[in-house]
């Protein structure tokens, strides 16, 4: 907070006016050493060493404030710390009447016998005019009648009411009202049991007395029932109230387990189907809520699911029988199914240990004696760390580890030089290349860097003569054998050649073609289609639908990798009737998660 406020100018020039009366030439101005000081005292103030500023009003200013709120405007004419321009004016301030000052009701003034100058010419009350008057006109005015003088107006105060106080229907009540009216309906009710009291003594019938009362309380009753609690579902016909919301004490499923990534909670029907604890090592039957599944597939449920999926299986087999016509039929087949399928695996283990031997392996001692005794001395902390005794554990980080791609045995940035980064195993600057091994730490040892700025790229070598490339190559090939860029070159440039080759031949087989087709072009399809026989045919175009359809998978992907803005629409649309080799291939390539042998390949 700045202590320091900003003068008007009409201040200010006072000022100026009273030190050069004084015989000062120029305005005091605040030394650095003053600045200083009021630095220093507002940081002392903030931190509570000393009391906070206080106003003209004695009020204590918080330290904290900052300046744009303490600083007062300049036509405040403020030569101290104050908040007064913060606070609300005087002049703006309205005040309203109390609330025990209100217009009070049903008040008449005095009625007069004779008409009087000034008043209504209609009825003849004091306070307004004839044409303010409310009454029904008359004929002949009070004015020229002298009958039916009306009371006069009372004066009512002049109140200055805020939004609700103009807007209270409750605004000059008189309690009194009200109880004489509870009093006369009490003293009717009294009356009424004493009338029942004397018919009963005297024997009369009630019911065509009483009618009209029983017909009321039917009818209160009937619109009463009418009208549920909140949260609650009422039959009135059978007294019965179901509850559809939670109690306010119970805890929400939806706060049981904070983590995103927990059960789904579904807000329409208020249902968390899985266990909000799965993952927290916490058992079902240990927490007071494992999800709607749990308790549907507690019990003897799954024992249920499980005989009638035994009778399915063995009504397919052949075997007539029915969870819900023979229960105790199937259960005898299905104890007797499972005791011998227990003798019979029992034969195999049996027959196979007899046959390859091994028996003495399956003798180990129990589990107990092969875990909880060791001669392994460790220590721990309190919080659980080894601290003598045992290797530490190794800190692993989120991103993935122990893995050199492109042939490396070394991470990018591991080796350093001359102001640039690079793999320590090739001495390569340039990041995902290819690992070249020892010849490539030969061959940047040979070639200087030439660069003032560092940089993550290597700078490419002086492109040599001709004879110089001759002589190099064979040199190389005299002193050391090739490295694998070379390698990799070679054999680029035998592909590129090979190309060329085959698009030559395409070319001259496409116009042998054509002279062909043109005169014969059916009688060699015939016999292409012989040459081959049908299994030939059928596994080449088998191959071919595979080769299309990884295509297809792999160009799918890439499409799912792209962003929605740079691919074109419906690029994954395909409108085609499917050959049977396309089927085939289809169901050798699909994943089989229900296959428990897919593991195995």
């Amino acid at each position: 907070m700045s202590t320091g406020s900003s003068l008007p100018i009409s201040t200010i020039l006072k000022k100026a006016k009273r030190e050069e009366a004084l015989g000062e030439d120029e305005p005091k101005k605040k030394s650095r050493e003053e600045w200083k000081k009021e630095k220093e005292l507002e940081e002392l103030r903030k931190a509570g060493s000393i009391p906070a500023a206080v106003d003209e009003e004695g009020r204590d200013i918080n330290p904290h404030i900052p300046q744009y709120i303490s600083a007062a405007p300049w036509y405040y004419n403020t030569e101290g710390p104050t908040l007064r321009h913060q606070r609300p004016q005087e002049d703006h301030i309205t005040e309203h009447t109390h609330l025990n000052e209100h217009y009070t009701r049903g008040l008449k003034g005095s009625k007069a016998k004779k008409y009087r100058k000034g008043a209504c010419e209609n009825c003849g009350a004091m306070g307004h005019t004839k044409k303010d008057c409310v009454e029904r006109p008359r004929k002949v005015g009070a004015k020229f009648t002298n009958i039916n003088i009306a009371s006069d107006d009372v004066g009512l105060p002049n109140l200055s009411l805020d939004f609700d106080g103009k807007r209270d229907r409750w605004n000059g009540f008189d309690a009194s009202e009200y109880k004489s009216v509870v009093e006369e309906y009490e003293k009717i009710e009294v009356f009424k049991r004493k009338m029942k009291a004397e018919k009963l003594k005297e024997g009369k019938d009630l019911s065509s007395d009483d009618a009209d009362d029983d017909d009321d309380e039917e009818d209160e009753d009937k619109y009463a029932e009418d009208f549920d609690m909140p949260g609650t579902k009422v039959d009135s016909k059978q007294r019965i109230t179901v509850r559809n919301l939670r109690i306010r004490e119970d805890t929400a499923k939806y706060l049981r387990n904070l983590d995103p990534d927990s059960a789904h909670y579904d807000p329409k029907t208020r249902s968390m189907r899985s266990n909000p604890y799965q993952g927290t090592g916490k058992k079902p039957e240990e927490v007071d809520f494992a999800g709607e599944n749990f308790v549907r597939f507690s019990g003897d449920t799954i024992e249920q699911a499980k005989a009638q999926s035994f009778a399915w299986e063995a009504y397919e087999q052949g075997v007539d029988v029915s969870l819900l016509a023979e229960p105790t039929k199937l259960e005898m087949l299905k104890k007797q199914f499972n005791e011998k399928r227990e003798e019979f695996k029992e034969k195999i283990s049996d027959g196979l240990l007899e046959k390859y031997g091994g028996k003495e392996h399956l003798k180990v001692p129990p589990r107990e004696l092969l875990l909880a005794q060791s001669e392994d001395y460790v220590e721990y902390s309190r919080q659980g760390k080894i601290v003598k005794g045992a290797e530490k554990e190794v800190i692993r980080s989120r991103y993935e580890e122990d893995i050199y791609p492109l042939n490396h045995t070394s991470v990018w940035g591991s080796y350093w030089r001359e102001d640039r980064w690079g793999y320590d195993c090739c001495h390569a600057f340039t990041k995902n290349s290819y690992c070249t091994g020892e010849a490539g730490k030969t061959y940047v040892s040979e070639v200087p860097i030439i660069s003032s700025t560092p940089s993550t790229s290597m700078p490419p070598p002086a492109v040599p003569n001709q004879e110089q490339k001759i002589h190099q190559e064979e040199e190389k090939e005299d002193s050391q054998p090739k490295t694998l860029v070379e390698i990799h070159r070679e054999n680029l440039e035998k592909e590129k050649k090979k190309k060329k080759k085959k698009k030559s031949k395409k070319k001259r087989r496409k116009r042998e073609k054509n002279r062909e087709l043109s005169s014969s072009s059916s009688s060699e399809s015939e016999g292409e289609e012989e040459e081959l026989s049908k299994e030939d045919l059928r596994a080449k175009k088998l191959r071919e639908a595979l080769i299309r359809a990884k295509n297809e998978e792999d160009d799918g992907m890439r499409m799912q990798e792209m962003d929605d803005r740079q691919r074109g629409y419906n690029t994954l649309y395909n409108n085609k009737t499917l050959t049977e080799e396309e089927i085939e291939a289809f169901q050798i390539r699909r994943n089989r998660e229900d296959d428990p042998m897919a593991g195995f390949f």
